[in-house]
């Protein structure tokens, strides 16, 4: 599967995504998209939209579902690990780590 990532970049500039452009962005079906939706895997937006670390988290989610056949809830399971790595990470060099 081949993103257009002009095309991608250009939807983030806009305000928020609406879910069938994030389908669209993460190259997931709206299937896909409703089932992580109702499993809690992913959190529907507030008024603005979807933002670019809801895309990442999706296309992260997809990834691992299709390259490993993982389990949703196992996928979703190391893609909150990651990203609380990401904010602990983010802590320690605000704090001169």
């Amino acid at each position: 599967m081949k993103l257009d990532v002009m095309r991608v970049e250009v939807t983030l500039e806009a305000p928020g995504l609406d879910a069938e452009a994030l389908c669209r962005a993460a190259g997931v079906e709206a299937s896909w998209w409703e089932a992580a939706l109702q499993a809690g895997q992913v959190i529907a937006p507030g008024d603005g939209g979807f933002d670019a670390a809801t895309l990442r988290r999706v296309r992260r989610l997809a990834w691992l579902q299709r390259h490993f056949d993982a389990d949703p809830e196992l996928a979703a399971l190391v893609v909150d690990l990651e990203e609380e790595i990401d904010r602990l990470r983010a802590r320690l060099r605000r704090l001169g780590g």
